[in-house]
């Protein structure tokens, strides 16, 4: 039989009561929100509690999250390590040889410093200094012991001028240039220098063997009294080197004299000082007061 034309949808009571419920669901979740914001805003602290144990019953799934998250930042940063650990190594490399070398020219800025600084305290001590000149070069072959200034004329440099480094006589300037100098060292086979030890001034002259040492020969011959060891220094004679200057030390005694082993090696000098001969800055002597007695003017 066909069901009858005007029958309502809406009639099912159990859809009535299910949208009833729904309803007083809904506006009984209203006024509870209703009222529960109003208590919070009345009564702030009212809720603390409440939100105290949902902060407590939350707080071990928070702690498993934070320690998941820590874990796998320790890992992404293990495995970036790992992935850069070559390039890291190979920049230390660098950086570390860069290092090394600053270190070396620090230590030859240091080294320079001072001899700069001993080079100037001769300046100051010596009236007769000229100027201070860099040594460039020497010879490398042959018999002579030649070196190169990079100071001339420019500088008043002139022949015969001694030249000295900080442990000791070097040479003397033996032909100049414009803006250049040749020294003839003091271990070179024709340079001769007055010499005396320096504890009891015994003298000699100290002649260059053209291999780095120096023949030191006795003025007075007989019996030897130089000693492995005995200090020489410069005596002044002839007026060209300036006295008590160093210049060797006796490394070997021989019959009629020794051989010494100089103080300033040239190899080693960079900057050396140049300076007028010694009879050109000695002061002149001093006459004598008058011991005689006043004439009968000088008396009035």
């Amino acid at each position: 039989m066909a069901a009858p034309v005007n029958r309502r949808f809406g009639s099912s009571r159990k859809a009535q009561y299910s949208t009833f419920f729904g309803y007083a669901a809904g506006v009984l979740g209203a006024i509870l929100g209703a009222v529960l914001v109003i208590v919070s805003l009345v009564n702030p602290d009212a809720f603390s509690g409440l939100r105290s144990w949902a902060a407590d019953a939350a707080s071990p799934a928070a702690g498993v999250t934070a320690e998941a998250r820590s874990a796998g930042g320790n890992a992404v940063s293990i495995v970036s390590g790992f992935l850069q650990t070559g390039s890291r190594n190979a920049k230390m490399q660098r950086e570390l040889a860069e290092a090394k070398v600053r270190l070396v020219e620090a230590d030859a800025v240091r080294e320079e410093n001072r001899r700069l600084k001993r080079l100037l305290g001769l300046s100051e001590e010596n009236a007769g200094t000229v100027t201070a000149a860099r040594m460039t070069g020497s010879t490398s072959a042959g018999t002579r012991r030649i070196a190169t200034l990079d100071s001339g004329r420019d500088k008043g440099i002139a022949p015969g001028m001694p030249v000295r480094a900080p442990l000791g006589l070097v040479g003397r300037i033996l032909d100049v240039g414009a803006t250049s100098a040749h020294v003839l060292l003091i271990t070179d086979g024709e340079s001769l220098v007055p010499v005396r030890r320096a504890r009891d001034g015994v003298p000699a002259f100290a002649q260059g063997n053209g291999d780095g040492t120096l023949r030191i020969r006795l003025i007075n011959l007989g019996i030897n009294p130089l000693k492995k060891g005995d200090m020489l220094v410069t005596s002044g004679s002839g007026g060209l080197y300036r006295p008590d200057t160093p210049i060797a030390m006796v490394d070997r005694v021989l019959r009629d004299g020794a051989i010494a082993r100089v103080l300033s090696n040239p190899g080693d000098a960079d900057y050396v000082l140049v300076e007028r001969a010694w009879a050109q800055v000695a002061p002149a002597p001093t006459a004598a007061p008058s011991t005689a007695p006043p004439t009968e003017a000088a008396a009035r």
